[in-house]
């Protein structure tokens, strides 16, 4: 009978040892999830701090287009110019074309990762949609040398939430607006 209670106590330690394995083992689990929450959470935020830092540089750019024309990059109706999707990522880009959000137009979070940045490109002079064409013009006549009177100016802006080389890995959002106006 010594042998058997021997055995039992044999057979209940390696019970509970298996037991506490598969509890350590589910615990683990269990914080493994948790810091993968943890983690898309913090850069869900970091996003939105992002996206916000992005549109901030828009609104900027938009009221400084009339009072700041030396702020536009290019004319890329001109036929010598090509304007990528990105002007960011074009090295045909003029110099000083990136325009850094001045602190006292917009005050930077201080999470962010830094100064938001922004691009005005004038996408040239289009006929406006809502006038008829001219007897004996084409759709496009004002883009050919023909001078109506009513015609549209086009301004694409691009704005991003900082400068990629100061962001260290942080999220990155660009942004892009067509403003027109009258003319």
């Amino acid at each position: 009978m010594a042998r058997r209670q021997t055995r039992a106590r044999g057979f209940a330690l390696v019970a509970a040892l298996l037991l506490l394995v598969v509890l350590t083992l589910v615990a683990f689990a269990g914080l493994r999830g948790t810091l993968l929450q943890q983690k898309m959470s913090a850069h869900q935020y970091d996003r939105q701090i992002a996206f916000q830092h992005a549109e901030a540089a828009l609104r900027v750019a938009q009221s400084r287009l009339i009072s700041h024309p030396e702020e536009i990059a290019r004319n890329c109706q001109s036929q010598t110019v090509a304007c990528l999707a990105s002007p960011f990522n074009d090295p045909g880009l003029p110099k000083g074309s990136i325009h850094t959000v001045d602190g006292r137009d917009f005050t930077v979070s201080q999470v962010a990762p830094g100064q938001p940045q922004y691009v005005i490109e004038n996408m040239g002079d289009w006929v406006d949609p809502e006038q008829g064409v001219a007897v004996e013009q084409s759709a496009n006549a004002r883009n050919y040398g023909s001078h109506s009177e009513s015609s549209r100016r086009y301004y694409r802006i691009t704005a991003r939430s900082s400068d990629p080389a100061i962001t260290d890995g942080r999220v990155l959002v660009i942004l892009q607006a067509t403003l027109e106006q009258r003319r």
